[in-house]
This record gives structure tokens, C-alpha cells and sequence, in this order.
């Protein structure tokens, strides 16, 4: 396969694509790669766990303690009260 340069290659697998971003690996950015889980400290798992398991704590607390914001500000009605004319259900003689 003939290329044009070192970029080309990169993109065509050739190379693992640090060729395209040379100063992002020395300023300590993470450097994208084509496919592939990126590379993830411990600290940012911890982070992320955190950030999470507060997230749920909040969700589930207002929802326990608040629950009209989830099922909505008015008393549930009772099915058994309504009629067979409201439900649209016709009368047995109809045919």
C-alpha cells in the first residue's frame, strides 16, 4: 500500500495514532485511540463511584420522601367507582 506520510498511516492502522498527536502524550491529556477502552486511573474510578452513588442517593431519598414529584399532586382515583358509560363500555341489551 503506497501513502502520502506518517499521518496516512496512523489512519490506516499502521501506526497507533500518537504520530497525530505528539504533544497531547507530554502535556498529559489521554491521546484518542481508534477502538479501544480508554485508559482510566484509579482515582477516576473512585470519582466516578462517588459521583454516582450520590447521584442515586438523591434520586432515591426525594422519591421516598417527596413522592408527589414522581407520581403527581392529586389522589389516585378509585376504578372501582367508575361507571361502565365513563369507561365507554355499552350496555348488555345493546347489540
Amino acid at each position: 500500500k503506497r501513502t502520502a506520510g506518517s499521518g496516512c498511516r496512523a489512519w490506516q492502522g499502521g501506526d497507533t495514532g500518537h504520530a497525530l498527536f505528539p504533544r497531547a502524550e507530554a502535556s498529559g491529556h489521554p491521546v484518542p485511540r481508534y477502538r479501544q477502552f480508554p485508559e482510566v486511573t484509579r482515582r477516576q474510578v473512585v470519582q466516578s463511584e462517588l459521583i454516582s452513588s450520590f447521584m442515586w442517593f438523591w434520586i432515591l431519598w426525594h422519591s421516598w420522601h417527596s413522592p408527589d414529584t414522581v407520581l403527581g399532586h392529586f389522589p389516585y382515583p378509585d376504578p372501582l367507582a367508575w361507571t361502565n358509560e365513563e369507561l365507554g363500555i355499552p350496555p348488555d341489551d345493546e347489540e
